[in-house]
């Protein structure tokens, strides 16, 4: 049986540069996932906690600048919805549907 958290997502983050499309996929093991996101912007390998159905994790942008992005999902059966801190810019929403 596949985990509640584990798959693979296509989701959008609203933010000031337009609409970020990547693919988020996930593979948990405990309360400790691995997994790659991967878009427009380039694919990063991503790790992070488990908490119930919470995802939270750090992940590095490097265009249009250096930043470090604080990523925290909530994953309700096929549904995808969180936010995107990125420091002093603010936080933007992130949304998405599982696809595998």
């Amino acid at each position: 049986m596949m985990a509640g958290v584990d798959g693979t997502y296509d989701v959008v983050v609203k933010s000031p540069l337009g609409d970020q499309k990547s693919t988020l996929t996930v593979k948990s093991d405990g309360n400790s996932f691995t997994g790659t996101n991967s878009g427009a912007m380039g694919s990063s390998d991503v790790s992070g906690e488990v908490n119930g159905n919470t995802l939270t994790w750090k992940q590095q942008m490097t265009v249009p600048m250096p930043m470090t992005l604080d990523m925290n999902v909530t994953i309700d059966g096929d549904t995808v919805n969180g936010t995107v801190g990125a420091g002093a810019f603010g936080s933007f929403p992130l949304t998405g549907t599982r696809v595998g």
